[in-house]
């Protein structure tokens, strides 16, 4: 679940050393959940000046952090942080905020948040952002394999034994690159561990308690801070929640059918606007033109980079961000209608290609997934899996599919996923729509029922992923009212507030859905995260 829509045998062989895991059914005041022990030179915070032009409040600062939390003495790594600080007289304390992933980045982040929220809110608190271990600009920063999505790849439907081995030689070799170049690293490349780092910031900021403020995978970050540590959660938001109990296998496959369904949402907007794209009025017959477009791209790419793989990756986004519609169905309709694929490859380039640091934030990716619960080891589990789904939710299913597939293939074992299960912490305040595709609704519901005194708020007939602070007013009241005073709505059912969503876009809205506060939330976010 991670930017870019592209994600223990034959693999190098690592002596993984364990990392402290809660087992499902583990209380999280057993011998599990270690307490946080750092030197003094390790909590010492300096912060210096690093705003930018959009966040020039921002502050940043460097923390050294036990490799492994079990042996505190033993080899240190650093994470950055950033912050904006409070203003008010009164402060409620560190607000640590996370855009998913695995694998994002969370300093800049921490400015989006401090300038969105009220700013009567925002000013109480120390708004925090962090690069989680591995990532971005904490050290190191793993990159298995550099360019391992450079065009052409692979045609992602693995329609004949040539195309399957050509993928699957594409991923074994990142996982093999992966172990080769950091076999010392990645046992310790997890969520819990991301968990203890988490809690070190919270010390060494000196605070007692923290408030967290997570999107998508960052949801499943801050459930299982709030079963290690529930005595130290303050308030919690979780927007776009991941299902803990399908991490991550399951969870990647109830995601290829929610993205379907988005998808073929886009095809009915793309319909009902067809006095604009000349795509016709028909949803079904222009999935068709598209599936067409696809096989064309597959024979002969766009300008030699974008064939039937890049065109998912271009995509996919759309299944996270309705503000992209009006983009994508232009460079569609233009490759269609006029034979010109220069909208394709522009939409390629700004939505689909991986940048520099999406390398790292794909390695991260796969280091936690592949590491935090057990994946298939045995590749036949995956074809007949991935076929089977492909059958009734051909968009992205073997896109998504290759996408993971370095887990089938990783250089350590796995660990048991964490039972999130908790009655110990204060109320948490979830955000779910209800056609999300990346964290479909019945993640929310089920986390709901796990946390005992959550408040489950649902934007009916929304399909964004990352709601809150994308412009629906109805969801940021209950936000803000949350983070001013710690109420949360309550109704007594399995939904305790209902938002309406915003609109879709208008097919002439592109330069107005690109400025937007959601393109720019959106943007921090990623994809698949």
């Amino acid at each position: 679940m991670n930017r870019r829509a592209v994600a223990l045998c034959g693999a190098a062989a690592v002596v993984a050393g364990l990392v402290t895991a809660i087992p499902a059914g583990a209380s999280a005041d057993s011998a599990t959940a270690p307490r946080t022990t750092l030197s003094a030179d390790q909590a010492k915070l300096t912060w210096k000046k690093c705003g930018t032009t959009s966040y020039p409040t921002l502050q940043c600062a460097s923390l050294k952090v036990p490799l492994d939390h079990t042996n505190p003495g033993a080899e240190r790594i650093t994470l950055a942080l950033s912050r904006v600080p409070h203003t008010a007289k009164k402060s409620q304390g560190p607000l640590l905020v996370n855009p998913g992933g695995p694998g994002g980045s969370g300093l800049t982040l921490a400015g989006f948040v401090a300038s969105t929220l009220p700013k009567a809110v925002a000013s109480q608190y120390d708004v925090i952002g962090f690069d989680p271990r591995g990532v971005g600009a904490s050290k190191p920063a793993p990159n298995c394999r550099p360019g391992h999505f450079t065009p052409v790849r692979p045609d992602s439907l693995p329609t004949t034994p040539a195309l399957e081995k050509a993928n699957l030689d594409r991923v074994k070799a990142f996982a093999k690159a992966c172990g080769t170049k950091y076999g010392k690293l990645l046992p310790y490349l997890d969520t819990v561990s991301a968990v203890q780092d988490m809690d070190a910031i919270r010390h060494a900021l000196g605070a007692k308690k923290i408030n967290y403020f997570g999107y998508s995978y960052g949801t499943y970050l801050g459930a299982v801070y709030a079963k290690l540590h529930p005595d130290r959660v303050r308030r919690m938001v979780l927007d776009s929640i991941v299902d803990p109990t399908g991490v991550w296998y399951e969870d990647n496959l109830a995601q290829d059918y929610a993205f379907n369904d988005r998808h073929r949402a886009f095809m009915a907007w793309v319909a009902k606007h067809n006095a604009t794209y000349k795509l016709g009025t028909d949803p079904e017959k222009i999935e068709a033109k598209w599936y067409a477009m696809r096989a064309a791209l597959a024979k002969k790419p766009a300008d030699k980079t974008v064939g039937a793989s890049e065109l998912e990756d271009t995509f996919v986004p759309g299944g996270y961000y309705n503000g992209y519609w009006p983009y994508l169905a232009e460079a569609f309709a233009a490759f269609v209608n006029d034979k010109n694929d220069d909208p394709l490859v522009e939409a390629y380039e700004n939505f689909g290609a991986v940048d520099p640091a999406g390398d790292n934030s794909y390695s991260i990716y796969t280091s936690v997934q592949c590491r935090d619960a057990s994946w298939p080891r045995d590749w036949e589990q995956w074809r007949e899996d991935n076929w089977e789904v492909y059958e009734k939710a051909p968009f992205m299913t073997w896109s998504n599919a290759w996408y993971n597939a370095p887990c089938a293939f990783w250089p350590t074992d796995s660990l048991e996923p964490v039972d999130v299960s908790n009655d110990s912490v204060p109320p948490v305040l979830l955000f779910q729509a209800t056609n999300d595709a990346a964290t479909p609704y019945e993640g929310g519901v089920m986390v709901h029922h796990l946390l005992g005194d959550s408040s489950l708020v649902v934007e009916q007939g929304g399909g964004n992923h990352g709601v809150t602070l994308s412009g629906n007013a109805c969801l940021d009241k209950h936000l803000a009212t949350y983070l001013a005073d710690g109420r949360v709505p309550r109704s007594g059912g399995e939904v305790d507030a209902v938002c309406k969503p915003l609109p879709d876009p208008s097919p002439l809205s592109k330069k107005a859905s690109g400025s937007s506060r959601g393109a720019t939330l959106h943007g921090l976010l990623g994809f698949r995260g």
